[in-house]
């Protein structure tokens, strides 16, 4: 990132233009969804001290944040609950645990189905009959796609084929444009779903404090496994470490978010005949 800041300064910017509210948006509804689901569930300490506020700025956790700006996963500063106020134990704190993955889940859901409407108004019919290999609607709409990520990343190019030793035909995407303005829409719906799902699923692993410790404990060891707070400052520590010195947590999520997307997009494209 700090590489391309200083070699492409606009390009960094514009990409940052989609990508900060896809962020924020995304890590602010995440936390209310857990603050709000307490407070259904009998607990009004996240209310109480102002944490279900669409104030992205009361969520945000330097790291956290830092994280979803530059690989797409990360957390915000978890709202405060007191489990002693559920009216159902564990119960309720599985329910308050998965809230905020729930959410993220849903809001992906919702920003992949839009990517697909956008992408049948944004683009002329003729782009994808021209039959080459680059040129179909998996993939401009895929993570793994090839256009997908050239539109993400702001390019002006569309890639038709790969014609050796890594180089790519290319075409002017302006030209197969059928409403322009809605790459504006598309780019930041291709954020909002790359984020949300990467919140989602990096929130699921089974380290605490993040919400999969939750879920594990509840389900599994029913509530057994008591932690103190410094166990959670060194579990975090250790899974930042670890994040940083191999590539075993980014290559698991990434396949992951693959996977759950490539089948969330065959499922919306079979919907609407485009597959």
């Amino acid at each position: 990132m700090l590489d391309w800041m200083r070699t492409d300064p606009l390009g960094f910017f514009t990409f940052m233009l989609y990508r900060a509210p896809a962020v924020l948006i995304a890590l602010t509804l995440h936390e209310i969804s857990h603050g709000y689901v307490a407070y259904l569930c009998g607990d009004r300490t996240a209310k109480d001290m102002g944490r279900l506020s669409l104030n992205p700025f009361k969520h945000l956790s330097p790291i956290g944040t830092l994280m979803m700006f530059t690989v797409g996963m990360g957390w915000a500063k978890p709202v405060p609950v007191n489990p002693n106020n559920y009216r159902h134990g564990r119960r309720d704190d599985f329910l308050v645990s998965i809230a905020g993955v729930t959410m993220n889940f849903f809001l992906f859901s919702f920003a992949t189905l839009m990517m697909v409407i956008l992408n049948e108004r944004l683009w002329n019919p003729e782009l994808f009959e021209i039959g080459a290999a680059l040129t179909t609607r998996r993939d401009f709409l895929s993570f793994a796609g090839s256009n997908f990520m050239q539109i993400l990343y702001g390019d002006s190019n569309i890639l038709v084929e790969a014609v050796g030793n890594g180089y790519y035909r290319v075409l002017d995407a302006a030209q197969y444009m059928r409403t322009p303005w809605l790459i504006h829409l598309q780019r930041f719906f291709y954020q909002f779903a790359f984020c949300n799902l990467g919140m989602c699923v990096f929130n699921l692993l089974p380290f605490p404090p993040l919400d999969g410790f939750h879920v594990f404990n509840d389900i599994l060891l029913r509530g057994r496994l008591q932690l103190s707070a410094q166990a959670f400052r060194i579990s975090m520590l250790v899974l930042l470490v670890g994040m940083n010195v191999t590539n075993i947590f980014s290559r698991f999520i990434s396949t992951v978010t693959h996977f759950i997307q490539g089948g969330m997009l065959s499922a919306f494209l079979g919907l609407f005949g485009l597959s």
